[in-house]
């Protein structure tokens, strides 16, 4: 076998080949990937966040996400009123088809994608005396129609 391996590697154009195929392999071995991460600020900080119903931490927060696109968004604290809205990450250049394939497999250094946002949060609105009695009145009334 290792006679056939040398007569092999003495022709030139099975030396290229090999060359080429190590070659190949060390580039697809050694490449690392793209690192996608948001940060989320609040004011004011330390607000619980979620994306798309999962908790990720406390603000200010810095998470890796795996796709693009649209993430739901919640942040509460205590006091002040919970923030509910959509964020759309939109992706680079480099990662629309067919150039996504050379950013993540064959780039040989690692590509951070970072965004970032901030959100504000504003303060609780505590009801009044009237606004309570009248929802729990409208409560009471709907709960006597579901009877009947």
């Amino acid at each position: 076998m290792t006679t056939t391996l040398s007569k092999v590697l003495s022709e030139p154009r099975a030396l290229a080949r090999a060359t080429a195929f190590v070659i190949v392999g060390a580039l697809v071995c050694s490449t690392a990937c793209v690192r996608r991460t948001i940060t989320i600020t609040t004011e004011p900080p330390n607000a619980r966040v979620f994306l798309n119903d999962q908790e990720v931490g406390r603000s200010a927060v810095t998470t890796d996400f795996l796709w693009y696109g649209d993430y739901g968004v919640t942040i509460r604290k205590e006091g002040y009123e919970t923030l509910q809205t959509n964020w759309t990450i939109k992706p680079p250049w480099y990662q629309h088809i067919p150039l996504d394939f050379f950013a993540e497999v064959l780039w040989p250094g690692q590509i951070h994608d970072t965004h970032s946002q901030h959100f504000v949060l504003e303060p609780a609105r505590i009801p009044t005396k009237e606004e309570v009695i009248g929802r729990a009145v409208e409560t009471r009334d709907r709960a006597l129609d579901a009877r009947k």
